[in-house]
């Protein structure tokens, strides 16, 4: 299993306080088939209605579907639809004991009449002032914090999220040592100062910075801008058809977008933000956190309206992206060296066992897993299809190089394939320099090849165990009886 594979186990565990504006979303669905004979538009004929989570309640929606508890604190207005939205709340598994009633308060409900595929129109109802109820708000979220392990502020600027109850809020949480992430809203990110992550969109990051965020550099210089001048730790900037970029004041990754199909990104911050803090709320890294939410992103986008994805769908998303990006996995030596070399410096330890995988059976499956799980990252050096013939004999490999790096690739516990034409892959060992050296322990350390090189700059050599009966020559014996 993957190391995101595993995490994604792991979000049941979390336990994530989310505070915002919550709203109604209704999408009226119908067919048109005649123009009103009153006025030059058409008539919907309505065949059903679905009421969802919106605003902050589609984050809270989001947590729930990835199995994580959600302590959800809101403010609705003491009227029929603050009533639909709490039994709404209900239906979903989102707990409401922390909403708050403000009397004289339109509770926010967005209406969509669609017809077919195609919106018709939107209609809004909706309180857009601050609340008067902020000091039992803040009240709730004192009490709550004590019992989870990550803070969710979404802002959909509808009033909940005052200016002093932000700051109070951000402060509270710092006391308690809770991770604080921020789904901005407006252009003055000051108000959010001291949070740990803010997850704009690239629109939201250029209206914020009133810098360009095209390009991966350009994208790079306004998240630090809004790092230096907000007092924030890091931007989550997501954007659109070219992915993700995670930017720290020392560092930056930029993640590729996972989508497949794009019907409709309402909601798709909604999804990040949860699924960015629920893992981060759990203790997994910021950047493996984000290729968990830009994951979600990419399978969200793909429903219609305001959607949810659950574990299952993030962990099936994962295995078709594993199996889609398999190809990248396999690198030249100079190429797969430059990645050990980022890797080590992120802390990570390498791994390096090697062999022609001509026929895939067991035996190699275990030596795969034991070595992976000797290290943090596990590269697999393989023979090229000379190499082989020549150690083996003119009637092998049986699949050529090409195959055999595919189907290494494909396997979660390999990290890197990198293919090598000398007999040995001595000359590769010396390039990676791997912190883990393993091969099978038909071998003693003193023959294993490039174990004295390895431990000389301390490296570990592993010896893994065997599974008897099992090579892939007494597998061809077997095909040819």
């Amino acid at each position: 299993m993957s190391d995101l594979a595993r995490h994604i186990d792991t979000l049941s565990r979390a336990n994530v306080l989310c505070l915002g504006d919550v709203m109604l979303d209704r999408f009226v669905y119908g067919s048109v088939d005649r123009v009103s004979p009153e006025a030059p538009i058409p008539v919907l004929r309505v065949d059903r209605e679905v009421p969802k989570l919106g605003g902050a309640g589609n984050v809270a929606a989001n947590l729930v579907a990835l199995e994580a508890d959600c302590r959800f604190v809101s403010v609705v207005g003491r009227d029929g639809i603050g009533g639909d939205l709490l039994a709404l709340l209900r239906r979903e598994g989102v707990s409401d004991g922390a909403i708050v009633m403000e009397d004289g308060r339109q509770t926010t409900v967005k209406t969509r009449f669609i017809a077919g595929q195609q919106q018709l129109l939107r209609t809004d109802i909706e309180t857009v002032v601050p609340i008067t109820v902020a000091d039992r708000v803040l009240e709730r979220v004192r009490d709550l914090l004590p019992e989870v392990g990550g803070v969710i502020l979404s802002d959909y600027g509808k009033g909940v999220l005052t200016d002093e109850l932000v700051v109070a809020v951000i402060a509270a949480a710092r006391e308690a040592g809770r991770t604080v992430v921020v789904d901005p809203k407006g252009r003055d990110y000051r108000r959010y100062r001291g949070a740990d992550i803010v997850t704009p969109n690239r629109k939201e990051l250029m209206e914020a910075t009133g810098l360009p965020a095209r390009t991966d550099e350009e994208v790079i210089a306004a998240a630090r801008h809004l790092i230096a001048t907000c007092g924030i730790g890091a931007v989550v900037a997501t954007r659109s058809e070219q992915g993700m970029s995670v930017v720290t004041a020392e560092d930056a990754v930029h993640l590729p977008a996972e989508a497949r199909e794009v019907f409709d990104v309402s909601g798709a911050g909604d999804t990040v933000v949860a699924t960015l803090t629920a893992a981060l709320s759990v203790g997994i890294d910021l950047v493996d956190s984000a290729r968990l939410a830009n994951l979600a992103a990419g399978i969200v986008v793909g429903k219609v309206g305001t959607a949810v994805v659950r574990s299952a769908e993030l962990l099936s998303g994962l295995h078709e992206q594993e199996w889609r990006h398999g190809e990248e996995k396999v690198l030249t030596r100079d190429a797969a060296a430059e990645r050990a070399e980022r890797w080590r410096l992120r802390g990570k330890r390498v791994g390096f066992t090697n062999g022609c995988f001509d026929l895939l059976h067991p035996g190699h499956i275990s030596l795969l897993k034991q070595a992976r799980a000797a290290c943090d990252v596990l590269v697999v050096g393989l023979n090229s299809d000379a190499s082989v013939k020549r150690l083996k004999g003119d009637s092998r490999p049986v699949q050529n190089e090409t195959a055999r790096a595919t189907v290494l690739a494909s396997l979660g516990c390999v990290d890197l394939v990198v293919i090598f034409g000398e007999d040995t892959p001595e000359m590769l060992i010396h390039a990676l320099r791997p912190d883990v050296l393993v091969k099978g322990a038909d071998y003693t350390i003193a023959t294993v090849v490039g174990a004295d090189f390895v431990q000389s700059y301390g490296g570990k050599v592993v010896l893994a165990e065997l599974v008897q009966g099992q090579s892939t020559t007494n597998t061809i014996k077997r095909m040819k009886s």
